[in-house]
């Protein structure tokens, strides 16, 4: 049971978060993959990870609302003849790249090959996603 209370969070972890797979997980953590196997079963890892990758799918699609918004708002204050606020046009120049990224990942998810007979994403896009858009690993 002490091993559960050590590893089992870390294990988790890397499951939902991390995308690891549990051979991975075991190795790392020097486990036998029957044991992350049943914490993996009994914690609901699956639903949990299918959880984490809606969060970061709902998060592209704000992202694409908000850049959207802020577009339409500065194209109307131009045909107005308004002076449009600094601050928003740089806003938007920040944001451009990122949703360049996004579109780039959601192309990648595109092209991944299902798995099981569901569309997933592979690891290697989880870690292209991490590394390109999220700034993480570098």
């Amino acid at each position: 049971m002490a091993k559960k209370a050590m590893y089992s969070e870390e294990a988790e972890r890397r499951y939902v978060v991390d995308q690891m797979t549990i051979a991975e997980i075991a190795s790392r953590l020097s486990l036998s993959e029957k044991t992350v196997w049943t914490w993996k079963e009994e914690g609901e890892w699956d639903k949990k990870r299918r959880q984490h990758l809606e969060q970061k799918e709902a998060f592209h699609q704000e992202l694409y609302a908000f850049a959207r918004a802020l577009l339409r708002g500065i194209t109307e204050d131009m045909a107005a003849g308004e002076k449009v606020d600094t601050g928003r046009l740089y806003t938007l120049t920040r944001l451009l790249p990122m949703l360049v990224k996004v579109k780039d990942f959601e192309d990648a998810i595109k092209t991944a090959e299902p798995k099981e007979g569901k569309a997933r994403i592979t690891e290697d896009v989880v870690k292209l996603i991490e590394r390109e858009v999220l700034g993480l690993g570098e």
